[in-house]
């Protein structure tokens, strides 16, 4: 009789072990899913915040690509082209359009491919000179892609430029000043505002590359009283 209360006594701490290790597993087992509610709920709110905030640059892109012809929000195609990066001329040339009052939206240095090069030449595949063109600007140079906005950007632009041949541009433009050869003319410029969109497109197609910011200074560059 005394074996058996004591093989009941000593029965009961294991039985009530038993249920709870049962009731903690069952505790566990019932929070899990609330934890894991939770901790999905954060991802969730964690992701939708970091998805919002990569997504605000996409408002740059709200207007068309070229802005709007004959405007302030007007866009031109800039590209300084291997042969200007390598004598050092980029900070000139961007210096040139920043005093002349005209807005940088758009700015990357990129090695363009052999395709790229023949896209953005393909009004001239018919020359004699398109193999050379593309294979220099495809050299591995980088090339300095830009996206200028501004009043009457398109045809000012390419004035400030100067003339395909560099002997033929006024002393003033950009290559009158630095170029003496035609096929080393440092620059690119849309020439009309169809060029604009097919370049700019080409060079700064992805959302969120175009920046629309206003400038410290814009009522006392742009004003027609």
């Amino acid at each position: 009789m005394f074996a058996r209360t004591a093989i009941r006594f000593a029965a009961r701490p294991a039985v009530a072990s038993i249920k709870a290790r049962t009731f903690a597993t069952s505790a566990r087992a019932t929070a899990s899913p609330r934890v894991a509610m939770m901790a999905t709920a954060g991802v969730v709110s964690a992701t939708a915040m970091s998805y919002a905030y990569m997504q605000t640059p996409v408002a740059a892109d709200a207007k068309p690509i070229a802005g709007v012809k004959g405007t302030n929000s007007e866009r031109t195609f800039i590209a300084i082209k291997p042969d200007g990066t390598q004598r050092g001329l980029v900070g000139k040339v961007i210096t040139r359009f920043e005093e002349r009052g005209y807005k940088l939206v758009g700015l990357k240095a990129i090695a363009p491919s052999k395709e790229m090069a023949e896209k953005h030449y393909d009004d001239l595949k018919a020359r004699p000179f398109f193999g050379g063109l593309v294979k220099y600007i495809s050299s591995g140079t980088p090339v300095i892609a830009m996206v200028w906005e501004g009043k009457d950007v398109i045809k000012q632009g390419r004035a400030m430029i100067g003339a395909t041949n560099p002997l033929d541009a006024s002393p003033g433009s950009i290559r009158g000043q630095y170029c003496i050869s035609v096929g080393r003319n440092i620059i690119h410029g849309s020439d009309c505002f169809e060029a604009a969109e097919k370049e700019i497109g080409l060079w700064f197609g992805k959302a969120g590359e175009l920046i629309e910011w206003t400038p410290a200074n814009v009522e006392w560059v742009q004003s027609d009283n």
